[in-house]
């Protein structure tokens, strides 16, 4: 699995997957559509057009820096439209501003089914980030990672115009993407 882990994530890095318009982006969370995890099925009292947008403090994330997290999609609110953000534990290291590189674990879960898509804990691998703020993955990683520090955890509430705007890669069109980011190593 390991093996087949790295093979996914050689191939969705060389084929350049686009997103926002861009057509040399790629992101982790894109591993040619391979579903890790289990869907959780809820019920909403209304519709989600209906509901007041969701803010990353309505996002329950369970798991402590150094392990794989747990993230839960709320039922009670709707997929904010901005790019939100929240460190759920502020690191101590180094600074990650524009240009670094840093090495990160990551969970994604997407919104609509609330099913882990990605993660790189499984893979037993650390996801290289070169050149922050202009990395060749999504928009919503380039903006949302600066301002972390080495050793943090950050929620990450992507809306499709900062990820894959109208999908691919197993990506659906127009989701919106929850991540958590551990900033494992800033260099």
């Amino acid at each position: 699995m390991r093996n087949l882990g790295k093979i996914v994530l050689a191939a969705a890095l060389a084929a350049g997957l686009s997103a926002c318009g861009s057509s040399d982006q790629t992101s982790p969370g894109s591993a040619g559509g391979v579903t890790i995890g289990k869907t959780t099925t809820t019920t909403t009292s209304a519709p989600a057009s209906n509901l007041p947008a969701c803010t990353v403090d309505q996002i329950p994330i369970g798991g402590q820096v150094g392990s794989k997290p747990t993230i839960t999609v709320p039922d009670t609110c709707s997929p904010p439209k901005e790019l939100l953000s929240k460190d759920l534990t502020v690191g101590t290291g180094k600074d990650v501003t524009a240009g670094v590189t840093m090495q990160t674990h990551y969970v994604l879960v997407t919104w609509s089914d609330k099913v882990e898509l990605d993660n790189s804990w499984d893979r037993g691998e650390t996801f290289p980030l070169e050149n922050v703020g202009q990395a060749q993955v999504i928009d919503g990683w380039n903006e949302g990672v600066i301002g972390m520090k080495e050793g943090g955890r950050r929620l990450l509430v992507i809306p499709p115009e900062k990820g894959y705007g109208q999908g691919g890669r197993g990506i659906k069109p127009n989701e919106t993407l929850v991540f958590v980011v551990d900033a494992v190593a800033v260099s």
